[in-house]
Parts: structure tokens; sequence; C-alpha cells
């Protein structure tokens, strides 16, 4: 095999047969693990990374476990099925109507899409812990849900193909993908500053914590302090993602100095919020206004009407499944696109209360 140099065992095994396959050394189906390893006295672990790798690269067909796998000649198109594991934020993500839908569409394409047994949320955001987890999963690509510009900065390093749907991959060298809110965030403060509102809050997940803050974000506050209001944590506070961290923050919120309109991620924090509300006898919009940042199918059985911010998901999953056939043919696909996203004013956005009135949470 020649001189050793600083590489890993695994990536010089890789090279080795990467050259060994280009001069034609083999054809049909590649030698097994273990006459491989006996050939190129390198341990068995070694000569299967450097395989896999072979895999990513298009070089070599996975045909199932104990099965020599298939050699392609340069122009081939065949693909491989892929193991694709979705690291989720949460756990109500997999039963997001898109997420199912995504799901659907990669198995149909013969993949394996499955969701790790931990999310994100659960993992903490810890690099550490994803890292474990990662390797305990057999997986030949990774789709990860709002992950924090921390965890997507790990992925992006990894061999392993990653995907970013949503989360702070702006840059990154990883394919990736989820609606613009940046102009749909400013044009919402903007409408809700125009019927008179100054104690506005926008109570956002934020996977990277306090320090990390979206662009979507960074249009809400810009607007604010465009209008000369200081911002601060009053505006974006920081909160326990948990339903007893929601009530807390909701309580001090209304309890010190009340908002006057709420901009609220996502619609399960959404209907938590209305029903907190709801449970203090405060009325929307007559005493608050609320905005979701998403859409959501209930919003179309509610009266009144749910002000938010509409995206269209199926391009984001038309986006996902080109990256894994593109993928499963051992080609890189790093491209990052965006999916724009509109306000849409609803029946939960009226003036703010008339000077004098106010409200408060014991």
């Amino acid at each position: 095999m020649g001189a050793w140099n600083r590489q890993s065992t695994a990536e010089q095994v890789a090279s080795h047969l990467r050259g060994e396959l280009a001069r034609g050394r083999w054809s049909g189906l590649m030698p097994g693990q273990k006459l491989l390893a006996q050939d190129l006295g390198a341990s068995h672990n070694a000569v299967e990374a450097a395989l896999r790798q072979l895999e990513r690269e298009g070089l070599l067909l996975g045909r199932g476990p104990g099965r020599r796998r298939q050699i392609l000649l340069p122009g081939q198109s065949q693909s491989r099925p892929l193991r694709i594991a979705l690291l989720h934020y949460e756990r109500v993500a997999s039963t997001e109507g898109y997420v199912i839908e995504l799901q659907h569409l990669l198995t149909e394409a013969g993949h394996t899409a499955f969701f790790t047994e931990k999310s994100l949320l659960e993992l903490g955001m810890n690099v550490t812990k994803i890292s474990r987890l990662v390797k305990q999963t057999e997986a030949d690509a990774w789709i990860i849900l709002a992950g924090s510009r921390k965890v997507l900065t790990w992925f992006s390093e990894q061999p392993t193909p990653a995907f970013a749907l949503f989360g702070q991959r702006d840059g990154l060298p990883m394919a990736a993908t989820g609606p613009d809110k940046q102009v749909a965030y400013a044009n919402v403060t903007r409408h809700l500053l125009s019927l008179g509102h100054q104690r506005i809050v926008l109570l956002a997940r934020r996977p990277g914590g306090a320090s990390e803050t979206k662009l979507s974000e960074k249009a809400f506050l810009a607007e604010l302090e465009s209008q000369g209001i200081k911002t601060g944590d009053f505006n974006l506070p920081a909160w326990e993602e948990t339903p007893e961290g929601l009530r807390d923050v909701l309580t001090l919120l209304l309890r010190v100095t009340p908002p006057t309109a709420m901009i609220i991620d996502e619609a399960p924090l959404f209907a938590a919020t209305q029903q907190f509300l709801a449970g203090k006898g405060i009325r929307v919009p007559q005493q608050v206004s609320l905005v979701c940042t998403d859409p959501d199918p209930t919003f179309e059985w509610c009266l009144p009407t749910i002000a938010h911010i509409r995206w269209d998901s199926a391009p984001v999953v038309r986006r996902i499944v080109q990256w894994a056939a593109n993928v499963s043919h051992g080609k890189r696909d790093v491209k990052q696109s965006l999916v724009p996203a509109e306000f849409v004013p609803g029946g939960t956005i009226g003036p703010p209360l008339v000077s004098g009135e106010s409200i408060r949470v014991e």
C-alpha cells in the first residue's frame, strides 16, 4: 500500500481502494471486507469505514448486510438506497404534516427515513451528546430540524451528508432549506406598530440560546428600533422551552409590563398561549393581539381568523427529496434555498387598549 501518511487508517485504505478501482483491478463486485482486511493488513473496522466512504462517493453500491458491494463504473447512474436519520428539534415535529409527507416520499424513492430516539431538545443541543448519538446510529445521511449554529457547524464538518431543515445554517457548507421569514417578520411588526402597539413581544424558539439571534428576530428588533423603541429582554425574552417554562414567562410578562401584542413562534406554542390567556380571562385581540409565525391546518376552522406567517411546505419537501436523490447517486449537494413567506393579517390582531387601561396576571 506504500508509505503511510497522517491520514487515519480508514482514509488510507479508502485512498488505496480508490486507486485500485481506477486502475480496474476489480470489476462487478468488490471483494468482501474480510478478504480486503487480510490483503491490506488493516483492521476490519478500518476497511468497513473505507468501503462506506467509497459508497458515499458513488464508487460502490451497497447491496445489503452480508452481500458484496457492487462496483459502479464512471458514468453509471445507479443509485443506492439510503438510511436517512431525522434528528428532530422535539418529538412533536414527527407529527407535522410536511414531515409525514417527507417520510412518505423518501420511502417511495426507496430510502429508509427514521427519527432518532432522542431529539435535539432532549440532548440539550449538546454537540458531545449528539456526536455520540450519531456514532450509535446506522445512517447514510442526516436531516437536522432546527439545529443551532454550533450543532449545524458540527454536522457540516462530518463526512456523512447532512441537510439542515430550518436552523442557523446560513453560510455553512451543507444543503439546507426553509422559509424566508425575515421580510414577513418586519411586515408583522410594522403592521402592529401602525395600529399603535408599542409593547410588542416575540416569544421565539432559540435553539442556540439567548446569544444566538436569528435573522428574522433581528428584523423584528430592527423594525422596533426604527420607530425609536428601545429593545431588550422584554421584546425577545429567554425562557425554558417546557410547558412550565412557557407558563412562567407568560406570567412574568403579564405581571410586570403587559405586552399589547405578542408574536408566537410555531402553532403549538400559539395554541398553548391562547389557552393560557383564556384561563386568565384575557381577551384576544381586545386586550392583547396575537400572531403565529407559522401556518397550521386548524387555523381554517378558527373564528376569529388567526393572524400568521404563511409559507408553502411543498417546495421544502421537494428540495430534501432531490438532495437525497443526489446523495444516493454519489453527488455532493450543498445548495441552500429559501421558500417565500408572507404575513397574513387575521382577527387575532387589533388596536391596543386605550390609555389608562391595562391587564395584570398575579
